[in-house]
């Protein structure tokens, strides 16, 4: 499940084009030699006592013999190695490579972990790789990337085109037909590369699959009494649905024998066992032809005001299904596409007193998205493997119900989620599972739920925009006021996190391996309890707040060893307490805990306690140092902080300041824009919180002369940096910049006192513009000081904005971002077109035919790079249209400021068009600020 953002935020996305990529990049390439030795790392199935009891023997490709290129360790988003176990693999990309394992204990099937690359038209390729034993060719392997490779922003499309490449891997399996004993030599090698340019091996899995289990006896079986084809060539469906019907009403299992069954829908239960000869055996899978909406699943049947708000058909109505048992089988779909309101799941419905056990799921868009309300409903024993989506989702009203010993992998989201929307989950567990490579979102997360369990559990493997445990008040309907907020006790013990946590690519900062939201609201009055734990080698930091408060928090018997940043990242109020918490290898190792609200953030010492003390606020988020076993590897240096010293003041003076003196775009409780012009230091005005951009606007009564402010905070106030302009205005309607967005450093050595200059301008209000605050979620400032300076000329300049106060007009926007914030003066608001949808154009009236030269064109300055592909276009008329300055890509540089000039031969023109048709940044044409000049 995607979680949502805490505002829209497209600027900073760190933006991968497929195209744009080069090989070394996509594979995450160092400075390895072909032989290079892979880093050690640690397997989330090598944790003693912890996580699922699997039956396979698993071995990293990247230990094993090869003549391949060893790819990472990395993990950056968009990168092969980013989503490998352990991050890191190997490729294979010439005739006569290979990776050969040998066999710990003796085994008669494998499966393996891959990744081929996309098609141009993202269809997805079938190649074929040897597998040899003993130097003997065995057989074919066939591979596919046709259920791998994503593209944009969620929920995500197959469009090679667009941004963002992700979801890499896939998996397959076969038998040996014979068992092979510890020592034998299993390689997988390349024969040709004609079907594929090449073949990444990340891992595979060995086991000794057990002969198929019998017909129970009394048991109904789909093929010799309903006529079920094992063949899977014709559907399947309404034998099944036959078969379970009868067994309902007979009380008799229905036996599935092996064979491959084609379903191309639900197959509804209740009361009834289904069982098979094992996941090896007993395969269902198909999808619709012509109702892509409907493939192979076994559903419980709905509750009328549940969970599920689609339409249910007769069949499935009057739920919850029980004494529902399903076991001994694989579901092994076609879904290639993410769509959300498709019900293309394994598992489904509501099912009460039931069970799932030694279920293989592979290739659905959900394994087990369960609509309650449901009551005792357990997954046990299972694999889980290469979802569109969610591992599983325990969604509105599902009580004491449990998912045990399975194994998650390669979902493309949450691996193991509850979302109590509208109906409370209550006493609900997830324990002794291992969650590896979520691809999107965390391993593990309760949004809200009351008296939740989650104990020992291995996660590893975090890729993006999310961490490996995440308890919140977050996600739509999980309130209070429904009964839905985290409430009672929430349980988290004996859990292991191995490199966990990984960059939000919406916030373009970390996210914590164990993490606390309070975005719908704070989670005040239950208590989380984080015990006997270890996060080991986290990406970024090993804790974080954000979002909204939290209290009750209480870590005890924890070790945090390696994080990429820092061992504590607060960005919201919390109230925590520490017992015997260590923290070591910690990159940020001088300053372990970013703290940029202040005193909000409090641990209580419990005693027994290391590692974490020392507390920093730069307003800068360092690069993060990944550790692998606590030691160094890849990543880069920090960047430096920024200089806390502010500029050389000019002479000041104290401004006439008329009634009211000061309106702000907000306040936050009896903080008011006046508190800022009063003359006291100590008192301060706030905005509302999380709601940024906010103003305070200045009236000096008359229009004098202007060439710089000085800003001050409370002197006590720890640093902090907030990101303002500065705008002016002689009429109080108009308002022209002054001074562009920047980080403006407050620290407490220099009296909490920073100054803004600008070109002097002769201005009656001032205005500062507040989009940001690294010490808190709201504009603040306790003193505003003007400061004068030489007054312009009063004669118009030479060479004006042609489009300053003209009106601009788009052929599309996205949301609430129109064209009008492209000439707003504000330089962090900004025109977004239609997304997947160029060309895209804005256009404007420049009230009367005049000459035109130059265009200056900006995005916010605090977005990453990017290169526009853009063309402009004038008129005399409106109608008729001439290119004077064909199609090119400009490229927007954070480090001059996001800004491009546009040149070409001076045009006789009253209309102005530009026109865009690539972003590399964003699949959409974007904007802040345009200016023309005629030259």
């Amino acid at each position: 499940m995607q979680p949502p953002p805490l505002r829209r935020l497209r600027g900073p996305l760190a933006v991968l084009t497929a195209a744009a990529l080069s090989s070394a990049a996509l594979l995450g390439l160092t400075a390895q030699s072909a032989h290079a030795a892979a880093v050690p790392t640690l397997s989330p199935l090598d944790v003693t006592g912890r996580g699922a009891t699997v039956p396979f023997k698993e071995q990293e490709a990247e230990y094993a013999a090869t003549n391949g290129i060893v790819i990472g360790p990395e993990r950056h988003y968009g990168t092969l190695p980013s989503e490998a176990s352990g991050r890191q693999a190997v490729t294979l990309n010439s005739v006569g490579q290979y990776v050969e394992f040998t066999l710990t204990a003796s085994a008669n099937a494998m499966s393996f972990r891959y990744s081929l690359p996309d098609t141009a038209d993202g269809r997805g390729r079938t190649a074929s790789i040897d597998l040899l034993v003993n130097g003997s060719k065995l057989k074919d392997l066939p591979v596919t990337s046709k259920y791998g490779w994503y593209y944009g922003g969620y929920p995500f499309n197959n469009n090679p085109g667009d941004t963002n490449p992700h979801h890499f891997y896939d998996e397959t399996r076969t038998m040996f037909g014979s068992t092979l004993p510890a020592g034998a030599k299993v390689r997988l090698q390349v024969s040709s590369t004609a079907q594929s340019p090449s073949f990444t091996v990340d891992l595979a899995d060995f086991e000794q699959v057990a002969a198929p289990i019998a017909r129970p006896t009394g048991a109904l079986d789909v093929v010799a009494d309903f006529g079920a084809d094992p063949s899977g060539a014709t559907d399947s469906t309404a034998k099944f649905q036959a078969a379970v019907n009868a067994g309902q009403a007979q009380g008799r299992t229905v036996f599935i024998p092996p064979g491959s069954f084609t379903l191309y829908d639900h197959v509804v239960v209740d009361g009834v066992t289904l069982a098979g000869a094992g996941p090896w055996y007993s395969v269902l899978g198909g999808r619709d032809p012509a109702n892509r909406n409907r493939a192979a699943g076994i559903y419980g049947k709905y509750v009328s005001g549940g969970g599920y708000g689609g339409a249910v058909r007769p069949h499935e109505a009057g739920g919850p299904s029980r004494d529902v048992t399903l076991r001994d089988f694989a579901v092994i779909g076609d879904i290639q596409e993410r769509v959300d309101d498709d019900q293309v799941n394994a598992i489904g419905g509501a099912m009460s007193n039931s069970v799932v056990d030694n279920l293989w799921i592979q290739h659905t868009k959900v394994a087990a998205w369960m609509d309650g309300p449901m009551d005792r409903f357990t997954i046990r024993n299972s694999r889980i493997l290469d979802q569109t989506a969610d591992g599983v989702n325990l969604h509105t009203g599902v009580t004491n119900s449990a998912v045990t010993n399975t194994f998650v992998r390669n979902t493309g989201d949450d691996g193991l989620a509850s979302w109590p929307e509208r109906i409370p989950n209550v006493g609900d567990s997830f324990t002794h599972n291992t969650v590896v490579v979520p691809v999107l979102a965390n391993n593990i997360v309760t949004y809200g739920g009351k008296d939740f369990t989650i104990s020992d559990n291995v996660m590893a493997d975090t890729v993006s925009n999310g961490g490996g445990l995440h308890i919140a008040n977050r996600y739509p309907g999980v309130s209070s006021g429904n009964g839905t907020a985290v409430a009672g006790t929430i349980t988290a013990a004996r859990n292991t996190l191995i490199r966990t946590g990984n960059s939000d690519y919406n916030w373009n900062f970390g996210v914590g391996a164990v993490w606390f939201s309070g975005l719908n609201e704070p989670i005040s009055g239950a208590t989380v309890n984080i015990t006997d734990s270890d996060l080991l080698d986290s990406s970024y930091e090993a804790v974080q707040t954000i979002e909204g408060a939290v209290s009750g928090i209480n870590f005890s018997n924890v070790t945090i060893d390696g994080a990429g940043t820092y061992a504590i990242q607060a960005q919201a109020n919390a109230s925590m307490k520490y017992t015997n918490v260590t923290a070591k290898n910690i990159a940020q190792a001088a300053t372990p805990t970013h703290n940029c609200v202040g005193t909000g953030f409090v641990i209580t010492d419990g005693g027994g306690n290391s590692g974490w003390s020392g507390s920093t606020c730069t307003g800068v988020w360092p690069e993060p140092r990944f550790t692998y076993g606590g030691r160094p590897s890849g990543g880069t240096q920090p960047s430096p902080s920024p200089s806390n010293s502010p500029s050389p003041s000019p002479s000041t003076s104290t401004p006439p300041v008329c009634a009211p003196g000061a309106t702000a775009s907000s306040s936050n409780q009896g903080y008011g824009a006046a508190n800022a012009v009063d003359g006291n230091a100590a008192s301060y005005w706030e905005s509302a919180n999380n709601a940024f951009p906010q103003s305070l606007t200045v009236d000096r009564c008359t229009a004098a002369a202007v060439s710089g402010l000085q800003l001050g905070l409370p002197p006590n106030w720890e640093a902090r940096t907030e990101t303002l302009s500065v705008s002016g205005s002689t009429d109080g309607a108009a308002f022209t910049e002054l001074a562009s967005s920047r980080g403006v450093a407050f620290d407490p050595a220099s009296g909490n006192s920073a100054t803004v200059t600008f070109l002097a301008a002769k201005v009656r209000w001032l205005r500062v513009t507040v989009t940001g605050n690294t010490g808190w979620p709201a504009a603040q400032l306790a003193e505003l000081t003007v400061l004068t300076g030489t007054a312009p000329p009063t004669t118009p300049p030479a060479n004006p904005n042609l489009l300053a106060g003209r009106t601009l007009t788009e052929t599309s926007n996205a949301d609430v971002y129109t064209v009008s914030r492209a000439n707003d003066g504000d330089p962090n608001s900004y025109w977004e077109s239609a997304n997947n949808d160029f060309p895209q154009s804005l256009s404007a009236d420049l009230g009367g035919q005049t000459t035109v030269g130059r265009l200056v064109l900006r995005l916010p300055a605090g977005w990453g790079a990017r290169t526009e592909t853009l063309s402009v276009l004038t008129s005399i008329d409106g109608s008729a249209w001439t290119t004077v300055k064909g199609p090119a890509g400009y490229g927007f540089d954070p480090a001059t400021g996001n800004t491009v000039t546009v040149t070409f031969p001076g045009a006789a023109a009253r209309h102005l068009r530009v026109t865009f048709t690539c972003n590399t940044g964003w699949p959409a044409a974007q904007l802040s600020d345009i200016q023309a000049y005629a030259s």
